[in-house]
């Protein structure tokens, strides 16, 4: 079993490549546990106790660092251009039907696919207030 200290390094350095490419701070912590797990490795312990080892330092690290971590390194959201039209209002330029899948608005001198919240039709030239953004699809509601 002398290859088990390297299999544990090999283990921690993959889960350290997988951390990087997301950003769940999930498996740094568990890159930890495996680095942890090289030491009863290396005296020879058998496999049990080196997974144990792996799973309690993970796990410990993780339940202890990534609340603070989390709110230290807190992702935020950034607007669009496209976020700009949500609150105005816009024209229906082709009427809104949610069950044919029809409807365009005209906002902020853009021409948007649109559906409204409520399935409710909305006729060509009526004023609708912009709810939300959807991929590229307004989600609007019929103005008074």
């Amino acid at each position: 079993m002398h290859y088990m200290p390297m299999t544990w390094l090999i283990i921690a350095i993959l889960l350290g490549v997988f951390e990087a490419m997301t950003v769940d701070l999930v498996a740094i912590w568990f890159a930890i546990g495996a680095l942890a797990a090289i030491l009863p490795a290396a005296v020879g312990a058998p496999f049990w106790v080196q997974l144990v080892v792996f799973l309690a330092v993970g796990l410990l690290t993780l339940a202890l660092t990534r609340p603070m971590v989390k709110r230290v390194l807190h992702v935020k959201k950034t607007n669009t251009n496209a976020d700009r039209v949500i609150g105005m209002v816009g024209i229906v330029t082709v009427p809104i039907d949610n069950v044919a899948g029809t409807g365009r608005v005209l906002a902020n001198g853009l021409d948007w696919a649109a559906r409204t919240d409520d399935g409710a039709p909305v006729e060509a030239q009526e004023r609708v207030l912009i709810k939300a953004i959807e991929g590229v699809t307004l989600i609007v509601e019929r103005v008074g």
